[in-house]
């Protein structure tokens, strides 16, 4: 069977690549439906972009890459198209879109949007040997049980990395990636909780505060942090998770935004009879109190604090410096960070530059965006530049 594209992954951004392909256009995917990811998403609402998504919101070897697709599909075309399906949505926080009612109805807008492009979406389809015969791409599958072989002048690689792999995710890009002697940068979850081997903060498992957290580079977020049985979680850890190298330490600023210690100070005065855990726990979670008031001799009343102590206090709860033995793994990570060299393809039109037709994008590429929807504008974006790019020369 011939076709002009062939889509390896009905993703976020395979089926904005299809919208956009123009021609005979096939989707591939081995999932039962399309959009999987998308679907569990957000609690199942889809943060579908962020309203301040730009290029400092993604890490990559070659933070410049990412430049040119955002550019071209911003976060405000991706609401147009939402508004244009009369698909209501609302900010979280921090410029945080979620759909008002369900994900399953960017499903639908999507694979509405590849059907009007004239596209196919396969799926519980496998994958198997993919050849380049100098002229064009053969893709060996098998579908409702029989084995097929297609072929088309354009491939594009959107099968995402390795993170959730109960969902199906593999390593198949990068695989193809080597086949087309591409390079692929070292890839790591992303975007994941950190643990700890001595589990030492089982005791604080569901006590959450807001905090900053700091990895050795100087990368800070300030969001709230979430205590694990096996470690730290929350949105301040995810994010920074996507910055730490293994081995190195975090530092954990606890209520960065509150003046604890004007507050210690006035509680002197006015409750200096009461324990000082007492006083603390008004401010910072009881159980967090408790767990560390050994380590900071959190011992006497509150009337007994000096400036000097209160100031050493407030330091050491701004500093809690913590070496995670690691994190929580692809199992649970939202992305996976690394991926497809970006030095092998182009930033305009994401097509690589050892073989003609071949493109990647989305999570397969070496760009990983923060929490809160810029993985999303990713893959709009990309998925965009690709899918124009093969309808203009093609066209």
């Amino acid at each position: 069977m011939q076709y002009d594209t062939i889509i390896l992954g009905a993703g976020a951004a395979g089926m904005m690549c299809a919208a956009h392909s123009g021609g005979r256009t096939v989707v591939l995917d081995h999932a039962k439906a399309a959009g999987e990811k998308i679907r569990i998403s957000g609690g199942g609402r889809c943060n579908f972009t962020n309203m301040y998504a730009g290029p400092d919101n993604f890490v990559s070897t070659n933070p410049h890459f990412c430049k040119s697709a955002l550019k071209r599909y911003t976060q405000w075309d991706f609401i147009d198209l939402m508004d244009r399906h009369k698909i209501a949505w609302h900010e979280k926080t921090l410029g945080q879109l979620f759909c008002d009612d369900t994900a399953k109805d960017i499903i639908a807008m999507l694979l509405a949007e590849v059907t009007k492009a004239g596209g196919e979406v396969w799926t519980k389809t496998d994958i198997g040997n993919i050849r380049h015969d100098g002229a064009q791409f053969h893709v060996a599958l098998k579908r409702h049980g029989q084995a097929q072989l297609i072929t088309a002048h354009n491939l594009v690689v959107a099968t995402g990395g390795k993170s959730i792999p109960k969902m199906g995710a593999t390593g198949l890009a990068y695989d193809i990636a080597a086949q087309f002697r591409m390079a692929v940068t070292e890839t790591r979850p992303a975007l994941v909780p950190f643990t700890f081997s001595d589990e030492k903060f089982k005791p604080l498992a569901g006590v959450a505060i807001p905090a900053r957290v700091t990895t050795s580079d100087g990368t800070a977020f300030d969001e709230a942090l979430l205590f694990t049985h096996r470690g730290l979680s929350g949105p301040a850890v995810l994010q920074a998770s996507s910055y730490w190298v293994e081995g190195e330490d975090v530092t954990v600023s606890i209520s960065s935004d509150f003046d604890l210690a004007s507050a210690l100070k006035a509680d002197r005065t006015q409750e200096g009879r009461k324990a000082l855990t007492t006083t603390l726990a008004k401010y910072l979670p009881a159980r967090l109190i408790d767990f560390l008031a050994t380590d900071l001799k959190l011992t006497g009343n509150t009337g007994d604090l000096s400036d000097t102590r209160i100031d050493a206090l407030i330091t050491d709860l701004r500093n809690w410096t913590l070496k995670p033995s690691g994190t929580e793994g692809y199992r649970t990570a939202e992305v996976t960070a690394g991926g497809v060299d970006t030095n092998g393809l182009s930033s305009k039109t994401m097509e690589a530059k050892a073989q003609d037709g071949l493109y990647f994008i989305g999570e397969a590429v070496d760009v990983t965006g923060w929490l809160g929807g810029y993985n999303f504008q990713w893959a709009w974006s990309s998925g965009f530049a690709a899918g124009t790019a093969i309808a203009s020369r093609d066209g």
